[in-house]
C-alpha cells in the first residue's frame, strides 16, 4: 500500500451555529418536527444521517455500559442489567419523587409579545439608579443582547455603552419598579414583563375515556423513576447483588418555557440513564470512579479537545436527592452558543438512598422494602450513584464538534466524525459508469454492507460524489478505476487528510473493519 501526500489544509475558521443548523438541514442530520405546517417550538426530528448518528452513540453508550466487561474500583467487573419501562407511570410515582410539588421553574410572560420566559433565563441591561432604561434578553442570545445594546444607546443617545455604568444582572434580582421601566425581549413598549410566577415543567395527559382528576397522569419527565419504582422486581427476577446497575435509553419530556439554542433545550429529549446501587460506605469511591470513567468515554467516542470539561457542583447547586451525597459532577461541552462557557452533557450525581426511601414510604410499605444483604446479612435502603447523560445532547456535541470548514474543498466543510460514530463508514465508487467498474464497486459494496453502513454512489463527478461524503462525515471513500479494476486493487481516500491509497480489493473489508472498531 502506497500513501500519497495530502494538501496542506487552511486554518480552521470559527464555527457559527447557524452554518451548523443550516448543514443539518440540507444534509438531513435534523429537521424542524412538523416542518410543513410551521413547525412546533421546542420539538425534532431526526433525518437519515441524524437518525444514524444518534443511534450509533446510543449504541455505543449501551454496549460499553452494559454489554461489556467493566473494572470496577474494587477490581471486580460492574454487574449492569438493562430496562426499559413505560413513558406514563402511575401519577403517584411523581408525588414521591417530589416532581408534582417541586418540578417547578419560574415563569415570565410578556403581555405585549405573547411570549413566555424562564425568569433565570433572562438578563437585564441598563443603569443601576432611578428612572434608567432597561432591556431585557435571553441570556447568550447574541441577536437579542445586540438588539437591546443598539437600543439602549440609542435611547441614551450614546455611540457606546459605559461598562462601568450599563451593568448586567439577572432579572430575578431586579425589583418591581424597575420591572416597569424594563422593555422585553421583541417589545416595543416598557413594563410588559409580568412578575415571575412558578410553572410545573411535566405534561400532562389523560389515561381512560373520561378526563377529570381521576384520568390525570404525566408524560414522564425523566427516566430515573422507572428504575427506582422497578429496583425490586430486578432484584426479585434475576440474580443481581448490591453493588450493580440499572441501565435504561428513552424518551423524556419536559414543558419547557423557553426551549432553544437548537436541540439543545427541548420539551421531548432522550436519556441514556444508569442507576447504580451501592452500599451507603462505598458511596466516595464509587462516585469517583463513574465520574471519571464517564467523561473518558465521551472523549473515547470522539469530544476529546478542549471543548469538554469535568465540573464538580458547588454546594449550594446541589439537587435535593444530593445533599448529604459523595458529590455531583457535570460532563459539560463548549458548544458555539455557549461560548466561551460551557453547557451539561451529562451529569454524575450520588443521589444517597432518597428515592428508593421515598417509593418505599408512599406505597405504603416502608422499612420493609429494604434490600436485604445476603453476604452481610442486613437491611438496608442501598445509595445510588446516577451517570444521566442526553443523548440528543451528545448528538449535538458530536455535530458541533465535527462541523469543519475548509476552503479547500468542494463542499467548503467537512464532518469530522470519529469512524465509530460516523453514519457512513465508506462510500463506495466507480470512477467512471462503464467499463465493468460498476460491476467491482456494486461487489465491493455488498460485501461491506454485510457489517457496516456504507453508500453506493455511481452519479457525478468524482469530486462532487467526494463533498457529498465530507458533509455527511464519512471517514472513507473507496474507488474503483480502471488500474485498480486491472491489479484487483481500488483507491481509498481518508476524509480528514484527503490522502489516498491503494489497498487490494480482498483487504479492504478487513482495513474498514479495523478502522471502525466497536
Amino acid at each position: 500500500m502506497s500513501e500519497v501526500t495530502p494538501a496542506s489544509n487552511p486554518p480552521v475558521a470559527p464555527k457559527k451555529m447557524e452554518d451548523i443548523v443550516a448543514l443539518c438541514r440540507r444534509r438531513g442530520f435534523i429537521f424542524q418536527s412538523s416542518e410543513i405546517y410551521g413547525g412546533i417550538n421546542g420539538f425534532w426530528d431526526y433525518g437519515p444521517l441524524g437518525t444514524s448518528l444518534k443511534r450509533n452513540l446510543k449504541n455505543a453508550w449501551w454496549n460499553d455500559v452494559v454489554e461489556r466487561e467493566l473494572i470496577g474500583p474494587d477490581g471486580t467487573a460492574v454487574d449492569i442489567v438493562g430496562l426499559d419501562s413505560s413513558i406514563i407511570m402511575n401519577p403517584k410515582t411523581w408525588v414521591a419523587s417530589g416532581h408534582v410539588g417541586g418540578f417547578n421553574d419560574p415563569m415570565v410572560d410578556c403581555k405585549e409579545s405573547k411570549s413566555r420566559y424562564r425568569a433565570d433565563h433572562l438578563v437585564v441591561l441598563g443603569a443601576v439608579e432611578a428612572g434608567a432604561r432597561l432591556y431585557a434578553y435571553i441570556e447568550n442570545d447574541d441577536e437579542q443582547k445586540a438588539q437591546a445594546a443598539k437600543s439602549l444607546a440609542k435611547y441614551e443617545k450614546r455611540d457606546t455603552l459605559d461598562p462601568a455604568r450599563h451593568v448586567l444582572r439577572a432579572f430575578p434580582t431586579i425589583t418591581a419598579e424597575e420591572r416597569a421601566r424594563t422593555f422585553g425581549p421583541n417589545a416595543k413598549e416598557v413594563g410588559t414583563l409580568t412578575e415571575a410566577r412558578q410553572f410545573n415543567l411535566m405534561f400532562e395527559t389523560n389515561c381512560g375515556a373520561i378526563r377529570d382528576e381521576n384520568s390525570l397522569a404525566y408524560l414522564r419527565p425523566e427516566t430515573a423513576q422507572g428504575i427506582f419504582t422497578n429496583f425490586w422486581n430486578v432484584c426479585d427476577s434475576t440474580r443481581v447483588r448490591v453493588p450493580f446497575g440499572i441501565a435504561q435509553i428513552g424518551k423524556a419530556f419536559r414543558n419547557e418555557v423557553t426551549p432553544r439554542n437548537f436541540t439543545f433545550r427541548s420539551r421531548e429529549f432522550e436519556q441514556m440513564e444508569i442507576e447504580f446501587f451501592i452500599r451507603p460506605e462505598t458511596a466516595d469511591e464509587w462516585y469517583k470512579w463513574w465520574r471519571d470513567w464517564r467523561f473518558a468515554w465521551w472523549q473515547k467516542i470522539g469530544l476529546a479537545g478542549e471543548n469538554l470539561i469535568l465540573r464538580e457542583h458547588d454546594r449550594d447547586e446541589l439537587a435535593h436527592y444530593a445533599k448529604v451525597g459523595a458529590g455531583t459532577s457535570d460532563i459539560e461541552y463548549r458548544f458555539p452558543f455557549t461560548s466561551p462557557g460551557y453547557g451539561e452533557l451529562e451529569g454524575i450525581a450520588h443521589r444517597a438512598d432518597f428515592d428508593l426511601k421515598a417509593h418505599a414510604t408512599h406505597c405504603g410499605k416502608g422499612e420493609k422494602m429494604r434490600y436485604f444483604d445476603q453476604e452481610k446479612n442486613e437491611r438496608y435502603f442501598p445509595h445510588v450513584i446516577e451517570p444521566s447523560a442526553g443523548a440528543d445532547r451528545g448528538t449535538l456535541a458530536l455535530l458541533c464538534e465535527a462541523y469543519t470548514a475548509d476552503s479547500s474543498r468542494a463542499s467548503g466543510v467537512y464532518m469530522d466524525f470519529s469512524p465509530r460514530m460516523a453514519p457512513v463508514k465508506a462510500g463506495v465508487f466507480p470512477l467512471v459508469n462503464k467499463d465493468g467498474l460498476p460491476e467491482i464497486a456494486e461487489r465491493l459494496f455488498k460485501d461491506l454492507r454485510k457489517k457496516h453502513a456504507v453508500e453506493f454512489d455511481e452519479k457525478q463527478s468524482i469530486g462532487k460524489r467526494y463533498a457529498r461524503m465530507d458533509e455527511a462525515g464519512t471517514p472513507f471513500c473507496i474507488t474503483i478505476d480502471h488500474d485498480g479494476a486491472a491489479s484487483g486493487t481500488a483507491t481509498v481516500r481518508h476524509r480528514n487528510t484527503q490522502a489516498q491509497e491503494r489497498v487490494a480489493l480482498d483487504q479492504i473489508p478487513q482495513f474498514v473493519a479495523d478502522r471502525v472498531g466497536d
